[in-house]
């Protein structure tokens, strides 16, 4: 690292940024590396934001995303005052992570899982006890529940896990959240469209339950930007402290407008994340049949790995061909590659790109 400038605060010299996906300007690329979906978002979202611009844009947003909360809350059978709107899921958690976990005692997340939950721990100093996934590479959720009853600052998954995919039963999500039921429980829900079990509907009976969501994977708006929380009143108050302490107005008025018609549109939503279902299925047996393992997944990503060949190796000989998929350099999982679902089309480049690298 070079020369740590003089005027840079001490805690800024020690922090190890998150370290996005890459996105290259490669002609003809096949882009499978972020899980982003390969589906436009709705029509309806589209037209909402081409009106939206068309309109008001000299005046602020709505501070407290009104109508967008209302939305979600209609979604989900909740009320208003139990969701909280913000500029994308990383900012939600990063506001929970400074309105609950700085305590005394650490916080309690996996050890293969989002990697920005170690960097906003960083970033606010906030002690990590990192819990072993299994040999399949699982969360172990009664191991960190009988951590977490010996104290804990909380807990935080994410439900599909990420980079693998693989879903945590609700009754195992509940075993945690009786284990510290004085501190907050987060269960990020990033991917659970594609086949997980939301904790919603747990939210009434579990005042520690914090529940995250995104509209960028299963509502295909990542340019958007637009995550939301969902928990009982006294949660979703502290963020809202948090974020008026940090900025007012987070949510700009094209990604209400967008994410409203989005959540209204369950026709699109629907049709495109079953597609994107049914594709990762298609996929499975594909990489199967070269040769891969293949992690069981309820996201919009495949986490695989082959027996005979270095991923490193592999992930190089793709992006040659104009093909990226994403390699964790991370002890455990550094023989793995995540694959996001493309389209049929993309997913068969894929497949042809392996085919002709494992020869």
């Amino acid at each position: 690292m070079a020369t740590v400038p003089s005027f840079w605060s001490p805690r800024v010299a020690a922090l190890e940024p998150y370290v996005p996906g890459e996105q290259p300007r490669i002609p003809n690329l096949v882009k499978l590396n972020t899980n982003e979906n390969p589906f436009a978002p709705s029509p309806r979202a589209i037209a909402a934001i081409e009106r939206a611009a068309s309109q008001g844009l000299e005046r602020y947003p709505d501070p407290e995303s009104v109508e967008l909360s209302e939305t979600i809350a209609a979604r989900h059978g909740l009320r208003s005052e139990q969701v909280f709107a913000g500029n994308g899921s990383d900012e939600v958690l990063a506001h929970a992570f400074f309105a609950f976990f700085q305590q005394a005692e650490p916080l309690l997340i996996p050890d293969i899982t989002y990697s920005f939950y170690r960097v906003y721990a960083q970033l606010y100093d906030i002690p990590c006890e990192l819990m072993p996934v299994d040999a399949g590479l699982r969360i172990d959720g009664e191991a960190m529940a009988a951590r977490a009853a010996r104290g804990c600052a909380g807990i935080v998954i994410a439900n599909p896990n990420a980079p693998t995919g693989i879903g945590l039963p609700l009754a195992a999500v509940e075993r945690l959240l009786a284990a510290c039921p004085g501190r907050v429980v987060l269960v990020d829900e990033a991917y659970v469209d594609f086949g997980g079990k939301s904790a919603l509907p747990l939210i009434d009976r579990h005042p520690n339950l914090l529940v995250v969501h995104t509209l960028s994977k299963s509502r295909s708006l990542a340019g958007l930007r637009v995550g939301f929380a969902c928990g009982q009143a006294p949660l979703i108050e502290a963020l809202r402290r948090v974020k008026n302490s940090f900025n007012s107005y987070p949510l700009d008025r094209l990604a209400s407008a967008g994410a409203i018609a989005a959540i209204e549109d369950q026709a699109w939503f629907d049709k495109t994340r079953l597609d994107v279902v049914d594709i990762r299925e298609g996929l499975t047996l594909q990489l199967e049949d070269l040769g891969f393992e293949v992690l069981p997944s309820q996201a919009n990503f495949l986490f695989v790995r082959h027996p005979a060949h270095d991923a490193a190796m592999l992930a190089a000989a793709l992006r040659e061909r104009a093909v990226l998929v994403r390699h964790f350099k991370q002890p455990r999982i550094a023989q793995y590659l995540r694959i996001s679902i493309g389209t049929r089309d993309q997913c068969t480049a894929l497949i042809d790109a392996l085919a002709q690298i494992l020869g």
